[in-house]
């Protein structure tokens, strides 16, 4: 399994506390049967002022640790975008790491807040998409405007959003109402990606594979497997 979001880089955001967090965190996932992991701190200006070279530095360190520690976890580097004026010129300058590539367009981790959808969010897909950079926004389901109403995602979808949803919402560790939209978003073919969004050791670990296995008692074994492997292959090739 590949995890395209996940948070393992150690104190440069919310995510891992520091390295010794980070190589227990990558442990767990390799025994849980991730390959490959995504790692992808906040880039949220004011809040996490992160960019391309700061993350490149934590990955470069983190990077050598796995491989001091004989851990065998493949990683790469990206970023989750919080959806905002300020990222237009960070991308303009560069300043912010793509997840990789699908169909000729880079592709950008974008998150919304949690408690709504921000007015003008739509202009800033279509920014985007201009530029042919395709977001990928993340876990939606975890959105109280998206779980109040799951038609409120359609117009990303059909502006050529793709939809990552989060391993734990399929378990219910982010709620009963996030749990069922998440089921919805899988029963109505929305969801392209299933990911850990991985924090920490005690709430959040990079668990995967249990995702997976809800996801496939809704959409079957091949098309979870899609979601985990497959879609995540393509674009992190």
């Amino acid at each position: 399994m590949i995890d395209l979001h996940c948070h393992l880089l150690p104190s440069i955001d919310d995510g891992a506390s520091n390295m010794k967090e980070s190589l227990a965190l990558a442990r767990i996932a390799s025994a849980d049967g991730i390959t490959k992991s995504i790692v992808t701190p906040h880039i949220q200006p004011g809040r996490f002022d992160n960019d391309i070279n700061s993350i490149r530095v934590a990955f470069i360190e983190f990077q050598q640790a796995l491989k001091d520690n004989n851990i065998s976890l493949q990683v790469g580097m990206a970023a989750e975008v919080r959806i905002c004026p300020e990222i237009m010129l960070m991308i303009t300058n560069n300043q912010i790491p793509f997840l990789g590539s699908l169909d000729g367009y880079n592709i950008l981790l974008l998150e919304m807040p949690y408690n709504h959808i921000p007015l003008g969010s739509d202009k800033m897909v279509r920014w985007l998409m201009n530029r042919k950079i395709r977001p990928i926004i993340v876990h939606p389901e975890r959105n109280a405007e998206i779980v109040a109403n799951i038609e409120k995602i359609y117009q990303f979808i059909e502006l050529g959003c793709l939809l990552q949803i989060t391993a734990g919402s399929l378990l219910g560790r982010f709620g009963h109402q996030q749990q069922l939209c998440a089921q919805q978003m899988l029963e109505n073919e929305l969801v392209d990606v299933i990911a850990t969004d991985a924090h920490n050791l005690k709430y959040r670990p990079p668990n995967l594979e249990q995702g997976r296995k809800a996801a496939a008692e809704i959409i079957g074994e091949t098309a979870a497997w899609k979601l985990v492997h497959d879609t995540p292959e393509q674009i992190t090739k």
